[in-house]
C-alpha cells in the first residue's frame, strides 16, 4: 500500500536506522552517536530530519530487539505487546500458545511481576520511544538549526516534525501510564548522559504533562498539521482524539473525573470533517489506507505494508494468529494471508453475550446473529468447537475473529486468492484512534453529565451502521457501554482500560472464562493487578524507581 506510507515511504530507511539503534541502559541518555536521531545524521537538507521522525513512527512496528531481553522479537513489537496486555487479559481474547512466556499469566490474570515478553516490551519500548523523541527534539532545537545553517523554509518544516514528535511522545507516555501507573519521566530538557537515572513521576503528574502537551499541540500556536491532512502521520485530529481518551480515564489516572473536558474534546473532533465509514468491515481491510471512506473515519493509524514493513506484530499478528494453518488452502485464504499461526480467538462464551449468536454449524462454518448486527458477522467457526471449557490452550476451541482481514474491501476471498497466496504479512493499517471510539467517548461523557439526549444522534448513527435498533436514551448506562464498546471496539486495544474504568476488571461481580485463574467460570482477583509491575531488571538498574503496590520489590 504505497500511498499509505507517505512518511513511511522511508520505511526501508527506518528499518535500517532501527537496526543500528542502541541506547544501552534505557535508564540513561542520550542515544548512541550512530543512531538515527543523533546529531551525526543532520545537516541542511530535509532527508535527515524526516528520517529521524520516521524512526519514531517506525518504533510502533519495530521488531528490532537490541535493547530488549525477550524470547520472541515479534511478540515484543509495541502495538502487539500493548494489544496483548489490553485484550488477552480480558473477555475479548484468549491465546492458545501455552509455551510462550507471556501467555498463561495474561490469559488468567495471574502475573506476579513483569517477567513476560508482552508487559516487559510495553515498558521498555515506550521509554525507548520517549528517549528517541527527546533526542530528536534536542537535535532539532532552533540553536542547532542555526548552527547548521538550516534555511528558514526547512526550519518551518522541522517545526511541524517536532510537533508530530511531541504528539508521539505523549502517546508513548499514555501507554506507559495506563499500563504501569508511575513511570520514569524525562523530556528534552532533562539531564542526560552516562550514569544519569530518570526519576519516577506519579501517574497523575504524567497525565497532566500529557494534557498540557496535547493542549498546546491542539492550539493555533502549534505547527501540528490540520485534521485529515497528514495520513498516516499524526495531525490535530489525533491530538484531540488522545485528549478525549485521557479525559475519559482521568478519574482512574488522577482521582478526579473530567467528563466536561472529554465531551469538549469530542465536539472539537466533530467539527473537523470526519465521518463514519458506511461499511464497518472496510475499516479493517487490507486497503483501509487507500479507501477514502475508511480514511474519513480513521483519525490516526499505524501503517503496515506487506512488502515494506513486514512486522510480526500489529495487523500481521491479528490476521495470521487469528486462523490456523489448516484454514488456508491453495484456493482459500479466509483472512487474505497465506498462513495461520493458530493463536488468538474470542471465547464463544463471551461473544454470545453481546451478539446473540444462533444457528451455528461448525462443520460448514455457518451461523447467524439474531439481531443482524453486522459486527457479529466477522467470526469464523468452521472446524471449531464451541466452548473453550477445559481447552484453553487448544486453538480450535473458540471462534476466530476475522475483523482484521487483508482482503481489500471490494474483493472476495476468491478474487483475492491469486494475491493472497504470496501475502505473508498484512497491508492493514491499525487504527490507533477512530471516530467510532470518539462517538462512544461522547456518549459516556454525556451520560455521566446527565446529558444523554445530546449524544443520541451519534449513538443512532453507530447503531444504523451496525444494522441494529438504537437504544433509548434511558437505556444508555454502564451496562450498555460495556456491551457496546465490546461490539464496536473489539480487538482494537481498549478493553482492559475500559473494564478498569467501570470497576469491573478485577471484580468478582463481572466474570469471564478463566478470569483470575484456571477456573473456567472465572473469579475475581486482587485490584493491584489493575496496573502491571515495573520490570525487576529496571528496578535493579535504576535506584530511583519504586515498585507498584502489591508486587515484590527488588532486594
Amino acid at each position: 500500500m504505497k500511498s499509505n506510507i507517505r512518511l513511511l515511504s522511508l520505511a526501508a530507511a527506518g528499518m535500517a536506522l532501527a537496526a543500528t539503534s542502541c541506547i544501552g541502559n534505557l535508564d540513561t541518555l542520550p542515544l548512541n552517536e550512530s543512531d538515527a536521531v543523533s546529531e551525526t545524521v543532520y545537516g541542511t537538507d530535509e532527508y535527515g530530519y524526516l528520517a529521524g521522525l520516521t524512526k519514531i513512527y517506525f518504533h510502533f512496528v519495530s521488531n528490532e530487539t537490541t535493547d530488549l531481553q525477550v524470547s520472541d522479537a515479534g511478540a515484543s513489537e509495541l502495538v502487539r505487546a500493548f494489544w496483548s496486555t489490553q485484550e488477552v487479559t480480558t473477555d475479548e481474547a484468549k491465546c492458545a500458545w501455552a509455551d510462550n512466556a507471556w501467555v498463561r499469566s495474561l490469559n488468567t490474570n495471574t502475573w506476579s511481576e513483569a517477567n513476560n515478553d508482552a508487559t516487559y516490551a510495553v515498558y521498555v519500548r515506550t521509554l525507548q520511544g520517549i528517549s528517541y523523541v527527546n533526542e530528536y527534539l534536542r537535535q532539532t532545537a532552533s540553536d542547532k538549526l542555526d548552527e547548521r545553517g538550516v534555511s528558514p523554509e526547512l526550519a518551518a518544516k522541522i517545526r511541524q516534525f517536532r510537533d508530530e514528535a511531541r504528539f508521539l511522545r505523549a502517546y508513548f507516555y499514555w501507554m506507559a501510564l495506563d499500563t504501569f501507573g508511575d513511570v520514569p519521566f524525562t523530556t528534552e530538557t532533562s539531564p542526560f548522559g552516562g550514569g544519569v537515572n530518570p526519576t519516577q513521576s506519579s501517574r497523575a503528574a504524567v497525565f497532566q504533562y500529557c494534557v498540557d502537551e496535547l493542549s498546546y499541540l491542539a492550539s493555533a500556536e502549534s505547527a501540528m498539521p490540520a485534521a485529515k491532512s497528514n495520513y498516516p502521520r499524526a495531525d490535530k485530529g489525533a491530538v484531540n482524539g488522545l485528549l478525549a481518551r485521557l479525559y475519559l480515564n482521568a478519574e482512574v489516572y488522577t482521582g478526579t473525573a473530567m467528563w466536561n473536558e472529554a465531551k469538549t474534546a469530542c465536539e472539537t473532533i466533530f467539527n473537523m470533517g470526519y465521518s463514519l465509514c458506511p461499511d464497518y468491515k472496510a475499516l479493517f481491510r487490507g486497503d483501509n489506507g487507500e479507501n477514502q471512506e475508511a480514511r474519513n473515519e480513521i483519525i490516526w493509524a499505524v501503517a503496515y505494508d506487506a512488502e515494506q514493513t513486514q512486522s510480526y506484530g500489529g495487523t500481521s499478528y491479528l490476521t495470521l494468529a487469528a486462523i490456523a494453518a489448516t484454514d488456508v488452502s491453495s484456493t482459500s485464504f479466509p483472512n487474505g494471508v497465506n498462513n495461520g499461526w493458530g493463536g488468538i480467538r474470542v471465547p464463544y462464551e463471551e461473544l454470545s453475550k453481546y451478539f446473540r449468536v444462533t444457528g451455528q454449524d461448525y462443520a460448514s462454518g455457518e451461523y447467524s446473529v439474531s439481531n443482524n448486527d453486522v459486527r457479529g458477522s466477522l467470526f469464523y467457526i468452521k472446524g471449531r468447537a464451541e466452548s473453550i471449557n477445559d481447552a484453553l490452550y487448544v486453538f480450535l476451541n473458540g471462534w476466530s475473529c476475522l475483523k482484521f482481514n487483508n482482503i481489500p474491501h471490494d474483493q472476495t476471498d476468491e478474487e483475492y486468492a491469486s494475491v493472497a497466496v504470496s501475502k505473508a504479512y498484512s497491508d492493514i493499517d491499525f487504527p490507533m484512534i477512530r471516530l467510532g471510539e470518539i462517538y462512544l467517548i461522547y456518549a459516556e461523557a454525556c451520560m455521566r453529565l446527565g446529558q444523554t439526549n445530546t449524544a443520541m444522534p451519534y449513538v443512532q448513527e453507530l447503531s444504523a451502521r451496525a444494522g441494529v435498533t438504537a437504544p433509548a436514551a434511558s437505556e444508555i448506562d454502564v451496562d450498555w457501554l460495556v456491551a457496546e464498546r465490546f461490539r464496536e471496539l473489539l480487538w482494537e486495544g481498549h478493553r482492559r482500560t475500559d473494564l478498569i474504568r467501570y470497576g469491573l476488571f478485577s471484580s468478582s461481580s463481572f466474570l469471564w472464562t478463566y478470569k483470575g485463574g484456571d477456573n473456567y467460570n472465572g473469579q475475581g482477583f486482587d485490584s493491584h493487578l489493575n496496573i502491571f509491575a515495573i520490570p525487576s531488571t529496571e528496578l535493579a538498574a535504576n535506584p530511583e524507581l519504586h515498585q507498584n503496590p502489591g508486587y515484590a520489590t527488588v532486594e
